[in-house]
């Protein structure tokens, strides 16, 4: 009899673990899966960055960092939201860190928006702050873009803060004005 319970309890044990590992297993496949959309997603937006800013090839290439979220936001009468998940990239080590972004829009309106941001960091301090601290667009106006000529290499972005640079693309192409109020960016920390 003694020898039945332990074969049972050894079977439900063997079981539990199994369980166990298989649960770990798809949750590891669906951080992969997450990461590799988010990569994907991340290389489509610079691609058409490059397309509508050539020079933004090498802003990106040669700052400190970059940034790259796709978003996605619905506004229905007074209220509507955003969300969107990205990536931030150390160009010296090649550290991806994941982020999300939320927002909230008030004002009248009504539609559905998908918008890509690029992000560039001249220093790595700056990047640092936006990995560590987060960032947050506060929600008075609108950020206006370097017009063609005057920006040098970040021509088409604007400045948001010293050292950081931003690229918004729009259903239209490369926006003149970054329309990035109420948005907040911060660590994903279920794909990190």
């Amino acid at each position: 009899m003694r020898h039945i319970s332990r074969i049972l309890c050894t079977l439900l044990a063997a079981t539990l673990m199994g369980l166990s590992f298989g649960a770990h297993a798809q949750d590891e496949l669906a951080i992969m899966q997450g990461r590799q959309q988010v990569r994907e997603a991340a290389q489509d937006t610079l691609s058409t960055l490059y397309e509508y800013q050539p020079s933004a090839r090498y802003a990106v290439e040669h700052a400190a960092g970059y940034a790259v979220f796709s978003t996605f936001g619905i506004k229905l009468l007074f209220a509507g939201g955003q969300q969107g998940k990205g990536m931030v990239v150390n160009n010296r080590t090649h550290r991806q860190t994941f982020a999300k972004m939320v927002g909230v829009q008030a004002g009248l309106g009504f539609g559905v928006a998908k918008t890509r941001l690029v992000f560039i960091f001249e220093t790595v301090s700056a990047m640092q702050s936006f990995i560590n601290q987060g960032w947050e667009f506060g929600a008075s106006g609108s950020l206006a873009a370097a017009a063609d000529g005057q920006g040098g290499m970040f021509t088409g972005a604007a400045s948001a803060a010293p050292g950081v640079y931003v690229y918004q693309i729009t259903d239209t192409g490369l926006a003149a004005q970054i329309t990035a109020t109420g948005q907040k960016f911060f660590k994903d920390d279920a794909l990190n």
